[in-house]
């Protein structure tokens, strides 16, 4: 079954290509900093961006000195725009479905992903794909949605009686589709347990080697207040895992 794809809306694009991470890049991305600090070094490495979107990942990895970049995304609007801004020939933009993507094996030593992988109906499938790609000693790095904000039926911050920010949390184990408006209506989202990103990886036979739950610092505050009430609730999921090198 293939994925949905909202980003080829042409209402929804446009609100999403408002968002400061892209319109501003990486920079835009209050996330990136740490993000990056889970990858490893890019020169040389063949890297496969998954859901590179405008592809301000796969630029960035060739400015590092990646040898090569693979990036896959459904949309062709996204994908149009990433081939207009990147003159690296080292990097290869391809249009495919996460769903029923097929890598060639240990043809990569970095897989790479950023809050795509809750659009992936069968995760089982693709993270199989990764690890079979990825060649020994090689990494995946990803980030989510993360369940805590992904599961509640309402994603609305309430007001307790004493006044304190309340983030409602409901239907955390209830995995599965979430149909939400954002831009527009209709967005599906795949909603997963944190504990369900873990172990599917593990399956694979890779190692996790690090899970960060990301809400902003206090000098990320200070730059942007209204990043305040990311200290409520984590935003991200971020994992970091290897593959056995033995």
């Amino acid at each position: 079954m293939a994925s949905h794809n909202i980003y080829d809306d042409p209402d929804f694009l446009a609100g999403y290509s408002s968002l400061k991470r892209q319109v501003h890049g990486l920079d835009g991305a209050p996330e990136w900093p740490v993000l990056r600090t889970l990858l490893p070094d890019m020169a040389g490495r063949r890297v496969v961006d998954l859901g590179c979107g405008f592809g301000w990942f796969s630029r960035w990895a060739t400015e590092h000195d990646a040898a090569s970049v693979l990036g896959i995304d459904i949309s062709t609007r996204m994908l149009e725009r990433a081939r207009a801004e990147t003159t690296a020939t080292s990097v290869e933009y391809r249009c495919l479905d996460l769903d029923v993507l097929d890598l060639d094996p240990r043809s990569a030593d970095v897989v790479f992903s950023s809050l795509a992988l809750h659009y992936v109906r069968d995760l089982d499938r693709l993270m199989s794909t990764v690890s079979a790609a990825l060649v020994l000693g090689g990494s995946l790095v990803f980030s989510v949605e993360h369940p805590i904000l992904s599961a509640p039926t309402s994603q609305e911050f309430e007001s307790s009686a004493q006044g304190d920010r309340i983030w409602p949390l409901n239907n955390y184990l209830v995995e599965g589709e979430r149909v939400r408006n954002w831009f527009v209506d209709g967005v599906v989202k795949q909603h997963r347990a944190v504990a369900t990103y873990v172990n599917t990886v593990l399956d694979t036979g890779l190692i996790v080697d690090r899970i960060v739950e990301w809400g902003p610092s206090a000098d990320d505050i200070e730059a942007r207040p209204e990043l305040a009430d990311g200290l409520h609730r984590p935003w991200f999921l971020m994992l970091r895992a290897t593959k056995p090198a033995t």
